[in-house]
C-alpha cells in the first residue's frame, strides 16, 4: 500500500473496527482479532474510495462538534416524522397527499449532499429519488407523503430545513 494511502487506510480501519465492537459488544480475543481481520479487509478494499481528502477529518474539534450536534437534530426530526406517519396510519389514512417535490439544496459538498439525501429517506413520509444537477444548483426529487407546500423554497425548508443546516456545519 503507498504511503500516501496509509491515513485513508488507518482511518477507514478504526472506523470499521469501532463499529463492529460496538455491534458485537463482546471483548473476547476471538471477537476482538476477528473483529480486526474483517476491519482490515474492508478498509483495504474500500478506504480509496471513501477517503479522497483529509483522511482524519472527524478528529478537527469544529467538525466532531458539529457531528455531535447533528445527531440530536435528526433523531427530533425523526420521531417527529414517526408520530406524523403513525398517526395517519392509524386515523385511517385520510390526511394523505402524495406527491414528488422538486427542492433546491445548498450544500457543495458530495458527502454532504448525500448524507442529507439518506437523512431524508431515513425520516418516515419521504424519500430522496433522484439528485440533479442543473446550471450549478443541486436539486433533489423528493416523494412526500403529504405535500403540503408546492412553491420549492418553502416545500425544501419544510422537508430539509434543520437537517441541512447541521450537515451545512459539518461538510461545509
Amino acid at each position: 500500500m503507498p504511503k500516501s494511502k496509509l491515513p485513508a487506510f488507518v482511518s477507514t480501519f478504526c472506523l470499521c473496527y469501532l463499529i463492529w465492537v460496538l455491534l458485537t459488544w463482546r471483548f473476547t480475543a476471538q471477537e476482538l482479532i476477528a473483529g480486526a481481520f474483517v476491519s482490515a479487509a474492508v478498509a483495504f478494499t474500500t478506504s480509496s474510495f471513501f477517503i479522497h481528502e483529509s483522511a482524519f477529518w472527524l478528529l478537527r474539534p469544529q467538525r466532531f462538534l458539529a457531528l455531535a450536534a447533528y445527531f440530536p437534530v435528526f433523531l427530533s426530526e425523526l420521531v417527529k416524522a414517526n408520530l406524523d406517519v403513525a398517526g395517519r396510519c392509524f386515523g385511517g389514512c385520510r390526511d394523505v397527499n402524495p406527491g414528488i417535490v422538486k427542492v433546491p439544496v445548498g450544500l457543495k459538498s458530495d458527502y454532504g449532499q448525500a448524507m442529507l439525501a439518506n437523512s431524508i429517506t431515513l425520516t418516515p413520509g419521504t424519500i430522496t429519488l433522484d439528485i440533479a444537477e442543473q446550471a450549478g444548483q443541486t436539486w433533489y426529487y423528493i416523494h412526500w407523503i403529504d405535500v403540503k407546500e408546492t412553491d420549492r423554497e418553502k416545500a425544501g425548508e419544510r422537508i430539509k430545513g434543520r437537517l441541512e443546516k447541521g450537515i451545512g456545519r459539518i461538510w461545509e
